[in-house]
């Protein structure tokens, strides 16, 4: 039996539970991230990303993004 390593960049998770047969395995954590990124997502550009440390560094960076761009009036 294989490790069913996660095929997306710097993740280092196994024993992963979902596969696709083009894309290779994805941990929960990552899927979830995928998820969250809505239907028009690339799945081989997210892949390609490499996963940060801090799951909410993501949502933490959009806010401080998109509060620039909107700030409150």
């Amino acid at each position: 039996m294989g490790v069913l390593a996660c095929s997306r960049e710097g993740c280092s998770s196994i024993m992963c539970d979902r596969y696709s047969h083009i894309y290779g395995y994805i941990c929960n954590e990552c899927f979830a991230e995928l998820v969250s990124l809505g239907p028009g997502a690339s799945v081989p550009g997210f892949l390609e990303s490499t996963r940060a440390e801090d799951p909410d560094a993501l949502k933490r960076a959009a806010l401080l993004r998109f509060d620039a761009v909107f700030p409150l009036s």
